[in-house]
Parts: structure tokens; sequence; C-alpha cells
């Protein structure tokens, strides 16, 4: 095979054989298809990496430029020329990092060329080298020298193996909070290899998601060509081959990210963010493009030349055992779906949740009932009624025939819906380790529920402040005074609530029926019913106080909640609030996020139906995209009473993006600012020496997971912000652990907090429809640890503390870890 053909039919991989010639590009240095790099003129500013290990080997990647030339702006015009690679078994873990010649008895020696048409990229796999080994690598440019990298085979085919130990990341923001957790892994993890989950990049420089403080060593990014988001000012985002690589390399001069690659290979995939926000195939969402009415179907823009600059970009810049073909016009130039095995302990099958897949069920451009607008992003991916939904997906798979009705709902696309399938069932691993991009979890909230609640928790001061005010006409009793305002608040006037009152008073002291009492007295007997609970709560609380807030939570939970679940909008505290417009429409089943598998149901019951039928046991999917911490087991129906658990997903919320709950809590105002309430709760903090510390409580994860907090628990919770806050005000680091602790023990002492607000919390958990989910952080940046053993699985979620004034954290850069276990066989997940 001539250079050319080489080059157009793999996208320029090269290929060095240990003890050999480099294949199908030249032999020695007397060969080279290309000059040899010669002098002291070159650099390798954005290091080197390594990537896919296999049995054989792994895909070594650098970048090598002139001296002269910027870092980043400038690209490679040097022409092409040769390097040579250099890769030993011996123990160079010294000089790893540094420029440092590599020493031992080499097992590569090999001359590769260098192609001014990737930017001065270098991909290069490497095979014949031995299984289940540490090697080191260099590249030499002249008379310059790469720093010295490592990586670790994977075991032989069909190898028994003891252990496995990955990090899965993803969501690296440059933009936005730190990258102090790749120092912190350089220093810390020893692992196999790590796994990276896409959003390497974003596209976008200046979009609100990016507004938040940032570390200053993150400079402003300057795309060179760039378009804007809208109109001729404001968010821009990457549109050429030039904007995209530009990305890369600016990321790539991190040194932290830097050593990280130089330590670990990397098996990589990418999800929205290397091409468009909430991209699918060649389209972007930040216009909601048209929307055709007869078929419920939308278009979004397409940009294929943009998609297809994307894809080269990830293409030279990640070292992933991949091709490139663009001879095709198409967007769908590269496959990056593959499956890696690391003896018979686990599986790697790796997808592509992006090229493939079809638009959103909803779309985005669908009219607003109320308003005929286009939806936008609320209400077509995220806050989408989940009846929608299901209409939406049953009429496009109805339309789209038999020959494959997930087509038009889809996320992977036939082919490689087919392999994943295919690949699962053929696994001779004990785990098969998913790298997927977007949450298989369903993240769905009762509406009704939640109003219900909401309402509920709004009318607790209120009634209290109604049985404080009825103590004088009852002498003072506050039990009486509770039944009172309860009657009162279930349609009794004012008059059969007082006697009822008093005659339940008189029959619990006379060892008689306070129920048959408060009958008697003229109540119906749902009316008597809250009645006597009120009364019978209160007389069981100790003092004023507590009787007065214990009747009051009784009535509002034991009678306006049921009411407003069972009538919803009609119900009269809806109807008397003002509120029923605004909120008629919140009276059903929301899904958060349907630009994960939430959005794309049908599809996720296929691939559960196909490993419970097959009895495909130990799938674990390794998630990224959600910015949060998660830990749950997948059903192969959510929707059935009586589903299955049949695989775990575990989620890493993002290296630096903001999180999951600052989107909610930035946005939630935009849907209905009565909502709040489920996503936090405002919290001011006075500091002595600092001031007042502002936050917003995330409340958020107990709606969402439904965990009932204790006091500490609560106090757990604000640990992270808090100690954020306090360094935003010039706390020194020295000294935040120790006031962060200080205040939070003055807060757990405040009644606001350990009465109301953990009374909030706990309200909350009670709402929460996602059993499924098992632990949610939806407030953290961070990784993930995995150590897989034949008997057993255990994740290890690591929260990284927030900015030090601009720059990442020095010390306690690990604010808290949190372990997921599964075993071997059993379709659950633990926390601890």
């Amino acid at each position: 095979m001539d250079r050319r053909n080489f080059l157009r039919n793999s996208g320029f991989l090269t290929v060095s054989v240990a003890l050999g010639g480099l294949a199908g590009c030249g032999g020695d240095s007397g060969g080279l298809a290309v000059p040899a790099a010669l002098g002291s003129g070159w650099k390798f500013p954005q290091s080197v990496a390594s990537g896919d290990p296999s049995p054989e080997g792994a895909v070594l990647w650098t970048r090598v430029v002139a001296s002269s030339a910027d870092d980043v702006t400038t690209a490679s015009d040097t022409g092409d020329f040769s390097i040579r690679v250099k890769v030993t078994e011996a123990d160079n873990s010294a000089r790893l990092g540094t420029t440092t010649v590599l020493a031992g008895a080499l097992a590569v020696d090999n001359w590769i060329p260098v192609y001014a048409a990737y930017d001065g990229t270098v991909r290069n796999k490497l095979t014949g080298l031995k299984p289940a080994t540490t090697y080191y690598y260099q590249f030499e440019a002249g008379m310059v020298l790469s720093r010295v990298g490592r990586f670790r085979t994977a075991p032989a085919k069909g190898a028994s193996v003891d252990q496995l130990r990955l990090a899965f990341m993803t969501c690296q923001d440059w933009s936005v909070n730190h990258w102090g957790a790749f120092d912190y892994i350089v220093r810390n993890e020893d692992v196999d290899l790590i796994v990276h989950l896409g959003d390497y990049i974003y596209e976008t420089v200046g979009a609100s998601f990016q507004s938040g403080a940032v570390e200053s060593r993150h400079d402003l990014l300057v795309l060179p060509d760039g378009a804007y988001e809208s109109g001729t000012s404001g968010p821009r985002y990457a549109l050429t081959l030039a904007d995209y690589r530009y990305l890369y390399k600016k990321y790539r001069t991190d040194p932290r990210l830097q050593a990280v690659h130089e330590r670990f290979a990397f098996v990589a995939t990418w999800d929205d963010h290397e091409f468009s926000d909430d991209c699918w195939g060649d389209a972007e969402t930040y216009d909601n493009g048209s929307f055709n009415s007869a078929t419920l179907s939308g278009d979004n823009p397409h940009q294929t030349a943009r998609r297809r600059s994307a894809n080269r970009a990830w293409f030279e810049f990640m070292p992933a055992d991949v091709r490139l073909d663009e001879s095709t016009l198409s967007f769908d130039t590269i496959r990056l779906y593959r499956d890696l095995q690391w003896g018979t302990l686990a599986h790697l099958v790796v997808t592509d949740e992006r090229l493939y897949r079809a638009d959103h069920v909803v779309p985005e451009a669908t009219p607003n009932p109320a308003t005929g607008a286009a939806l936008g992003s609320i209400g077509s991916r995220y806050v989408v009624p989940q009846s929608t939904r299901d209409s939406f997906e049953a009429a496009k798979m109805a339309a789209a025939g038999s020959a494959d009705p997930l087509a038009p709902v889809s996320i992977l696309g036939k082919t490689q819906r087919d392999w994943w399938k295919s690949t699962m069932t053929a696994s001779p691993a004990t785990w098969k380790l998913w790298c997927n991009e977007v949450s298989l979890l369903r993240m769905q909230l009762d509406g009704t529920n939640a109003i219900a609640t909401l309402f509920a928790l709004q009318a607790v001061s209120t009634l209290a402040n109604s049985i404080q005010g009825a103590l004088p006409a009852v002498g003072g009793n506050a039990a009486v005074a509770g039944a009172l305002v309860a009657a009162m608040t279930a349609g009794a006037s004012q008059a059969t609530a007082a006697a009822a009152a008093l005659a339940i008073a008189t029959a619990a002291a006379t060892a008689g029926n306070p129920g048959t009492a408060a009958t008697g007295a003229g109540l119906t007997a749902h009316q008597a019913a809250i009645a006597v609970a009120a009364f019978t709560a209160a007389a069981a609380a100790n003092g004023t106080s507590a009787q007065v807030a214990a009747a009051a939570r009784t009535i509002a939970f034991g009678y306006i909640k049921p009411d407003v679940q069972a009538k919803g909008v009609a119900s009269s505290f809806v109807q008397s609030s003002g509120k029923a417009a605004a909120l008629q429409g919140f009276f059903t089943r929301f899904l958060f996020d349907c630009d994960q598998w939430d959005g794309y149901n049908a599809e996720r019951k296929a691939l559960m139906a196909h490993l419970k039928g097959n009895g495909i046991q130990n799938v674990v999917a390794l998630t990224g995209d959600l910015h949060c911490f998660d830990a749950g087991v997948v059903y192969d129906d959510f929707d059935a009473s009586g589903g299955t658990p049949v695989m775990v997903d575990l989620v890493t919320a993002g290296i630096s993006s903001d999180s999951l709950f600052t989107f909610y809590a930035d946005s939630v105002g935009a849907v209905n600012a009565d909502l709040a309430t489920l996503i936090y709760y405002p919290l001011s903090i006075p500091v002595s020496g600092v001031g007042t510390v502002s936050l917003r409580f995330n409340v958020f994860d107990f709606t969402m997971a439904g965990h009932v907090p204790t006091l500490d628990e609560l106090a757990e919770q604000a640990r992270v912000p808090l100690r954020g806050a306090l360094a935003a005000k010039g706390v020194p680091e020295a000294s935040l652990d120790a006031t962060t602790t200080a205040v939070l023990a003055a807060l757990k002492a405040d009644s606001s907090f350990n009465t109301d607000l953990l009374g909030l919390a706990q309200q909350l958990a009670g709402i929460c429809a996602n059993p499924w989910i098992k632990w949610a952080a939806t407030d953290a940046q961070g990784y993930a640890v995995v150590t897989v053993t034949p008997g057993r699985l255990s994740c290890v979620f690591k929260q990284v503390n927030r900015l030090v004034g601009t720059a990442a954290p020095s010390s306690t850069v690990i604010a808290r870890t949190v372990t997921a276990t599964v075993n071997a066989g059993s379709a659950a997940v633990t926390i601890s």
C-alpha cells in the first residue's frame, strides 16, 4: 500500500511493530518517506499521550511543531518530516513527565512521519509488545526530546485477571471552576487506565453556563473564526477546523491535563460539546429549527461542514484506535464505537451516542400549547411531560414502519445497536463496562405530588399563626386550637368547628371516642378525622410552641396535601391561591432530561430486554454528561409496576463544569418560580469577622433521590458550598476547614436550619418518584475510581472542593468520597 492510499484509508494512523520497522510508512532513517527532523528548532507544546491499550500495545500521540511557532494559534506550517518514537519496558518512573532521555533496552525504536495537514499531530499504534506490562515512551525531533510518557498494556486475551482499576471522568470546561482534580489524580491515583466519557472540550465561549468564577490560570478563550450563537454579539461557538483545533490545543496546554495524559492511557469517546451542545448527527440546537405538525417531527439546522471539522479535530488530538474517512461527503466520517478487553475480567464497550442519534423525540420547534411559540429547550429536552414524550415517541415509531421502528427514536442507530447487542452477548468477560455518555437512569418528578407538597409546606406558617391566634378563645389550649383550625380548614363553620374541638377534648379527657364526638358536634367524617389528628398531634408535643407546630404540620400534610393530590388544579387551596392558571400545566409527571436516555425510552427498553432475555449479567454503565454524581439501577421498563432491575448505572460529575443543580436553580424561575422550593432554599448565614454568607442550599438531591436526611447529613450537604463561599469572602485556605466546621456547628443549632430546612428536605424526600436512584449529589465536581474484581465492582465517587479565591485548592482537594458497590450476579447497588 502506498503512503497516499494508507493515509486516505486509515485517516493517518501509523503503526510501529516492536523490534521491527514502521508498517506501511517506511523503514529505518535511510528510507523515510519524508525527511527526518534535524537540529534543535522543535517543541512538543501539548506533551504526549496514549490510549486504547491492547495486549500488544497502545496508540501513542504527540504534536510537534517548530520552536518559533505559537503553541496554540499557529497551525503547523513546517512541511512534512519524520521523528523517532522509542519505547522501553525498563523502569523509567523517575523520568516520567520529564525530558530526560529514556533509559533501558528499547522494545521500539522507529521513525514515524509528521504531516502538516494534521497540524503536526502524531498517532502511532504500537503492536508486538508484551501483555500486562508497563511501558515508557518518548518522541525525538532532531535534538529535542518530548517528555516521557507511560502506559500499561492489557492482559492477554483469555487471561485470568484478579483486578482492574480505572478512573472515569467527563466535562472539563476550561472556562469555569478549576482543574485541581487532574493534579490530585496525578499525585494520588494508581489506576491502569482512564475512561473519558466526553465533553473533553466545550465548543462555546462566553455561554451563560460559563459565566461563573474560573481559576486565573485559565485565560479567556479566543476562537480564530467562530460564529455568534445569535445575532452579532454574545456567546460564540467553534465553527471551523481551526476553531476546534484551537480548543484542543489550548485545553492540552494545561500542565495538569498534560501530566494525566503522560501517566495514564485513555479510553475516550465524545459527547455533545466536542461538536455542539445537545447535538444530534450534524444538527445543532442553538436554534429551534422547524416543526412539521403532520408528522410531529422537527428539524434543527444542519451543519455538515462544521460536524466534519469537529470529527477531524477529535481524531487528530485524541489517542484512540479509530479511523477517519473523509472521502464521503456526509458528516459520518469517523467510527468511535469499539470495545477493549481486560482478560476475562472486564470488557469495555465504548459507544457513540451523538453521531447516529435521531432528533430529540419532542422537537424544540414544537409549539407551546399555552403561547404558540416554540418550546425551545425547556419542554422539549428538559422538564418534559412524560405523556408528551410517550405520544411523540409512539407516533414516530408507528410512522417508521417495520424495518426499524426505533430509527426515529434512537440514540445508537441500528448498526451500532446491533453491534452493541452482539458484543454484549458474545463477551467472555465477567464484567461488561459500558462506556456510556448519557445517563440511563429515569429522572422524573410527579408534578401533582410535588405541588401538593409545596402547598402544604407553604401553609404551615399560616396555619401556625391561625392556631396561635385561636389560643385566647380556648383558654390557651393548643390542642383544642389545633382541632378548631383543622375543622375550619376542612370547611366547617367557625361555630361548628369550635363546638367540635371542645367535644373532642372532652371525649379525650373522659376516655370517650373523639371521632364520634366530633361528628356528633356537626363535622363530617372527613372533617372530624383531620380535627382529631391535629388535636392528637398537638397533645403529644411538649410546650405550646411545639404543640402549635405539630398541629399545623398535621393539618398541612394530613388534609391540604391529600386534597391537592386528589383534586389537582380543582382543589380549593389551588383555586384560592391565585396561581391556578400558572400551575395548571404542572399537574402531571415530568422527565427532567430528555437529552439523555429518558428521551429515547423505546430503545433503552430494547437494550434492557436484550440483556434480560439473554441472561447477560454484570453490566455496569460508566456514565458522564449529567454534571452530577448518581448511582442506581436500570429497569427493563421504568413504567411497569413489576419492572426488573437489569444493570447498574454509575454517573460521575464533571471535572469542572457547573453542576446539574446550578442549571436547574438558574432555570427554574423561567419555568415557574413557585417550583424553586423543589431545587433550593435561600440561606443567609452571619459569620463573625466575615459578614453574611448567602447560599442557595441544595434540596434537589432529596427531590431526586429520596434519601431522608438527618440533621448531620443536612449540615454535610452545606459543607462544600459553604467552604467555597467562605473562600470567596477572603477566608485564608489554611483556616477554611476549621471555619467551615465551626459555622456548620452553629448552623445546626439554629431552628431555621434544624427545623425549617430539615423539615423541608424530609418532605421533599417523600415526593421522590425515582426509587431506582440510590444516591445523588447534584451540586458537585469531581471524578470516580472503579476497582473491579471477579466478585465485586467498587466505585468511589470523589467530590472536589471549590475555588479558593482565583485558584484551585492546594490542600484538602477532595471534599468527600462516597462508595457504590455492585456484587457480581446482582443488578443492585449499595451506597456507603
